[in-house]
């Protein structure tokens, strides 16, 4: 079988960020990644389904929520996806996921989704540890441009 796009990357060098993993006709598919590859620290999985409520519930609520198609984690733990309409901009996107990611960092109260009718697996949560993913990734991302979107040899 054909090899496919994301296991074309060196992971030996990927460091986190955020890349443009591919383009497929309307539709950009970004790389969160928040930790670095095979470096024995990796996302937990309670602050991780935590992100993905806040994450995906602050980008489908921005000005550009319409053009968010997908917000969600990696199987190997260390980042998650973005896919958006390629009517977004780069730097939009940028901008969006830094905004969530600064969202993630203040949010308090009730995790959005959390309820029993509305989550599969509502019982588990951690909104410290998405806290602090967010304000990790915001500090990542704060001077995040354009030309940091390629991923680096």
């Amino acid at each position: 079988m054909k090899k496919i796009a994301s296991f074309t990357v060196n992971h030996d060098t990927l460091e986190k960020g955020m890349y443009i993993s591919r383009i497929d006709g309307d539709v950009v598919t970004y790389d969160i990644r928040m930790k670095k590859p095979n470096g024995g620290d990796y996302l937990n999985m309670s602050a991780a389904h935590t992100l993905e409520h806040l994450f995906a519930t602050y980008a489908r609520n921005s000005a550009l929520g319409g053009e968010v198609i997908y917000v969600g984690p990696m199987g190997c733990r260390t980042g998650f996806y973005f896919l958006t309409r390629a009517t977004i901009t780069h730097a939009q996107a940028i901008a969006l996921v830094r905004e969530s990611m600064a969202f993630a960092r203040d949010f308090k109260g009730e995790i959005p989704g959390n309820k029993k009718e509305e989550c599969g697996n509502y019982l588990d949560h951690d909104l410290a540890g998405a806290n602090a993913i967010g304000g990790e990734m915001y500090e990542v991302l704060k001077n995040w441009q354009e030309s940091d979107l390629i991923y680096r040899e």
